[in-house]
């Protein structure tokens, strides 16, 4: 029998990752004591990480608790979409050698504030999927 599914076509570990280099805005999942959290982040995808800033406040808070987070973007146009998963372990960077490599990324803030504080999500999985966009498919 066939079928009229359509679930996309899945991404190579390097189409992912060209994604995630394109692209500047995502979302940060995590939980804490069973609670989800998510949050819309800007970033920078360097060697292999993903790279973020921020301030304490509650994301930070809940990044020391919970280490285990997911992030996801995506992108859709007029007739296609992909999404790019990536799951991974999050660290606030202390030393400052890193402070100091991570200060030559091109990672600004997204609104007019300083942000002091680099995070680095090492990725464990990583999963893309591409999707060409239409109408759904009439019944027989």
């Amino acid at each position: 029998m066939e079928s009229d599914e359509r679930p996309g076509t899945v991404l190579s570990d390097d189409e992912s990752w060209d994604l995630l280099k394109r692209c500047r805005y995502g979302r940060l999942a995590m939980s804490v004591l069973g609670e989800p959290d998510i949050y819309p982040i800007n970033f920078v995808a360097h060697d292999g990480a993903l790279f973020m800033r921020t301030n304490p406040g509650t994301k930070l808070a809940e990044l020391t608790v919970n280490e285990r987070v997911a992030f996801e973007v995506d992108e859709v146009t007029d007739d296609e979409a992909w999404s790019v998963v990536l799951k991974g372990t999050a660290r606030v960077i202390v030393s400052q050698s890193e402070v100091d490599e991570a200060d030559k990324l091109p990672l600004t803030p997204w609104i007019p504030t300083r942000k002091y504080t680099y995070v680095e999500i090492t990725p464990t999985h990583v999963h893309g999927r591409h999707f060409e966009l239409g109408e759904e498919p009439e019944r027989y």
